[in-house]
């Protein structure tokens, strides 16, 4: 298990985006030399986790439950097939690009350490946006992403570090729940009856998330479906 490439973004002026000055970091692009890693506040205040990386719209994006995101090459690879396409690392805008690694299977809390130092604990799948579609310039992604239900995984930072593409990634915790990525997603998504199921994560579930999971229960109770 490794990283393929660490990738970073530029702002760019694009017509696709919601953000106030038309501007995205989602084109994001591998890099050589190590890159350093590290919390970077709160959501609406800090933007990406890595050094050189921009996250332009800090409503939605960014923040510290939110600082790293990784998507599998492997991902990749089944996307180039169905799209009949070439998608280079980096091009759903993720920060990391992984090989040997179920990233979307991924428990929430997991720890990952990556390369000497550092070391990441999973907090919930990306929920695809218009700028995401823009940039793929696929007609109607955000739908067939979605149905997918491979989102790849966002990532607090437990311990800061440098990381560079060829360091090894190692899962130094899996808590004891199923809570997965992928199960997050869906219950965001597509089958809200699964949002009770994500409350055994606790903690470690994105706050966002955290919240609307507790907010289902109140109002409809504890029952989900498997």
């Amino acid at each position: 298990m490794k990283l393929l490439s660490v990738n970073l973004g530029r702002p760019r002026a694009v017509p696709y985006t919601d953000q106030r000055d038309g501007v995205t970091g989602i084109d994001k692009r591998p890099v050589d030399g190590p890159v350093r890693v590290a919390a970077p506040g709160p959501k609406g205040v800090g933007g990406s986790g890595l050094a050189g990386d921009a996250v332009c719209e800090l409503r939605h994006h960014g923040g510290d439950d939110q600082a790293v995101y990784a998507v599998a090459r492997e991902d990749l690879d089944e996307w180039e097939r169905t799209l009949g396409r070439t998608l280079a690392n980096g091009s759903f805008g993720e920060n990391l690009t992984t090989e040997g690694i179920d990233v979307s299977g991924a428990l929430i809390g997991e720890r990952w350490a990556v390369g000497p130092e550092l070391v990441l604990e999973v907090t919930s799948g990306r929920i695809p946006c218009r700028t995401f579609q823009g940039h793929l310039g696929e007609k109607g992604w955000v739908k067939r992403f979605t149905e997918r239900g491979a989102p790849g995984a966002y990532f607090r930072v437990i311990r800061p570090g440098g990381i560079r593409a060829g360091d090894a990634v190692r899962i130094v915790h899996r808590p004891d729940h199923e809570v997965t990525v992928a199960l997050q997603f869906r219950a965001a998504t597509t089958e809200r009856t699964l949002l009770p199921r994500l409350l055994a994560a606790g903690a470690a579930l994105h706050p966002e998330a955290l919240a609307t999971a507790r907010t289902y229960v109140e109002k409809y109770g504890a029952q989900s479906t498997a």
